[in-house]
């Protein structure tokens, strides 16, 4: 059957107000998601994380933080290391590691993680020299970026300590958190 075709039951009045209002929602969805950067600040430092080989490599030091995404600290902590990372850029490289992703087991062995988040430091060359365990707020984080950049001890900070040697069996010091705390 052929004819002519049907008209719409909306007016051009309504058809208007139905696409600004679906503009409208589009723009307040975006907004609502973080605007048009894409991601929260954790899965943008997760986007933009070196693997870790490439940079415990690269003659800069490290900082690798083990995380989760449903870990409501990891979030807190997220924009601070964002800020670290994007004004450390060619200094210090910030590695994230999701310790739900199978791919990572390996690492969260090696490094003896059972408590997120938890950040292992490396110095410029791959070396491991600490670890810190739960939260770290920006000024934090500053100091321990500063000690690893200027080659420095690191900061004397509840929940930071010399790294493990799992091979020769000596504990972390200093390690004020327990391992399950999120700080």
């Amino acid at each position: 059957m052929t004819g002519a075709p049907q008209s719409s039951p909306l007016g051009p009045v309504q058809r208007s107000i139905l696409v600004i209002a679906a503009v409208a929602l589009a723009i307040g969805l975006t907004l609502a998601r973080g605007g048009l950067q894409s991601g929260s600040p954790l899965d943008q430092l997760a986007r933009r994380s070196l693997e870790p080989d490439v940079a415990l490599s690269n003659g800069r030091p490290t900082i690798v933080e083990f995380y989760a995404d449903w870990c409501q600290v990891c979030r807190e902590m997220a924009p601070a290391m964002l800020k670290l990372e994007q004004a450390q850029a060619n200094r210090l490289d910030v590695v994230m590691v999701n310790v739900d992703n199978p791919r990572w087991q390996d690492l969260v062995d090696r490094y003896d993680v059972n408590g997120i988040p938890q950040l292992n430091l490396f110095d410029a060359q791959g070396q491991p020299v600490g670890r810190s365990v739960g939260l770290r707020r920006e000024q934090e984080l500053q100091q321990l970026a500063a000690s690893l950049i200027n080659g420095e001890p690191l900061p004397q900070l509840q929940g930071v300590g010399a790294s493990s040697d799992r091979s020769s069996g000596t504990v972390a010091s200093g390690l004020g958190a327990g391992p399950r705390s999120h700080g």
